[in-house]
């Protein structure tokens, strides 16, 4: 039987911008009708982007007005002909030499918008290393000057699935921190507090190459 791709974003729009119900929600994209209430009352997928299922071809508008109109209706998945999404194998993430000068810009968004975010967690997510992320942290970066936050899935650095989850692993993780550290009567962990030591297995070509007068190679 189809799937409803990644479903905690597809649950998250619907929420977010129909009148669907949360029994309706749970039953197209398989989670419980407990954590649809909970999607709608902010206690889970917090600051998740939400995934437009219209635009994606697993509903049309049609379809959800359908079963807005009708509570007890039941969202039908689009016939897809396109073939699945093969998962890609483990390893570091290859960047397009055309995209790299477009990562800091994509390290300096989501050390804005997340920054919940591990330093590793940023460099594997846009392909690059720890030392670039935290040059673009304390902007240090040969080239900061021209540094603009952009959304990497907009430019196509990474894919919407791949930052929702590492959001969803950092915010687990400081969560059993806090918890953890709460019962131990110490303070909670600053989230950007990071060891920031560079792997040398994490050694990345530049993101950009220097200008030709440089002295001295940054990362």
């Amino acid at each position: 039987m189809p799937q409803v791709l990644m479903p905690k974003a597809t649950a998250v729009w619907l929420v977010e911008n129909t009148t669907l119900t949360f029994d309706q929600i749970s039953a197209f994209t398989g989670l419980h009708p407990l954590e649809i209430q909970a999607i709608a009352d902010g206690e889970v997928a917090g600051g998740m982007t939400g995934l437009d299922p219209t635009t994606n071809g697993q509903l049309t508008k049609e379809e959800i007005k359908r079963c807005e109109t009708d509570p007890a209706g039941r969202l039908k998945l689009s016939p897809r002909d396109v073939p699945e999404p093969v998962a890609r194998s483990k390893g570091p993430r290859y960047t397009p030499v055309a995209k790299r000068q477009d990562r800091p810009d994509a390290i300096a968004w989501l050390l804005k918008v997340h920054p919940e975010l591990q330093d590793s967690q940023v460099a594997k997510l846009v392909g690059s290393t720890k030392s670039t992320v935290q040059s673009v942290r304390d902007r240090t970066h040969w080239n900061m000057q021209n540094v603009r936050a952009r959304d990497p899935v907009t430019l196509g650095l990474c894919t919407l699935k791949d930052l929702n989850d590492a959001v969803d692993r950092a915010r687990r993780k400081a969560a059993r921190e806090d918890a953890a550290r709460k019962k131990a009567g110490l303070p909670p962990i600053d989230p950007q507090a990071e060891t920031n030591a560079v792997d040398p297995a994490e050694a990345d070509q530049p993101d950009v190459a220097p200008p030709a007068n440089a002295n001295e190679q940054h990362s």
